[in-house]
């Protein structure tokens, strides 16, 4: 399997553009190579999710914002196939979203999205990251960005062992089996 990259983001609020926490998992040859977790100062300090991921202001008040991280996360990111995520539309609409906010240029990885790998190899249903976890025996702290990304990254591994492939220029979201 190609070099790809799972990523998770943990947003503030209901805007796109506040996303407090981001997630990595780096996959090499099937392993992953590289986990990390960084804290984001959104453009607003209104925080409604703290229920959910436990991140309020005060977590990342001093945290550097988007525009501030994205070199680094760029330069993670470099050489990724593919950027996978668990409902990838949620994912890369924040992706999108912080790179508008700041003027930035979003990476040009197309996303796999594990809800569908899931639904299509697995059948699972529902579909929720702790779901498809515990159907692959796959540890998870949820809304911990750093676990949450490395839970999809191990499914993306888990699919590539079940038959499914990624290939360029096709419906990155589609899985299929070998034959």
């Amino acid at each position: 399997m190609k070099t790809f990259a799972a990523i998770d983001f943990e947003t503030a609020n209901y805007d796109a553009n506040s996303a407090c926490a981001v997630g990595l998992a780096i996959v090499k040859d099937s392993r992953i190579i590289r986990r990390e977790q960084y804290l984001i100062r959104p453009p607003e300090r209104q925080f409604v999710f703290t229920y959910l991921h436990g991140l309020a202001w005060e977590d990342v008040r001093d945290a550097p914002t988007f525009d501030e991280l994205w070199p680094t996360l760029l330069e993670r990111i470099a050489g990724a196939g593919f950027l996978a995520a668990h409902n990838a539309s949620f994912d890369r609409n924040v992706l999108a979203s912080c790179c508008r906010t700041y003027g930035l240029q979003p990476p040009s990885q197309p996303f796999v999205c594990t809800v569908k790998l899931a639904r299509n190899l697995w059948r699972v249903y529902p579909t929720k990251l702790p779901d498809v976890c515990r159907h692959l025996s796959i540890p998870l702290h949820h809304h911990q960005a750093g676990s949450d990304a490395e839970a999809c990254a191990r499914i993306v591994i888990a699919a590539a062992e079940a038959g499914w492939r990624y290939i360029a220029g096709h419906a990155a979201e589609t899985a299929r089996k070998s034959r």
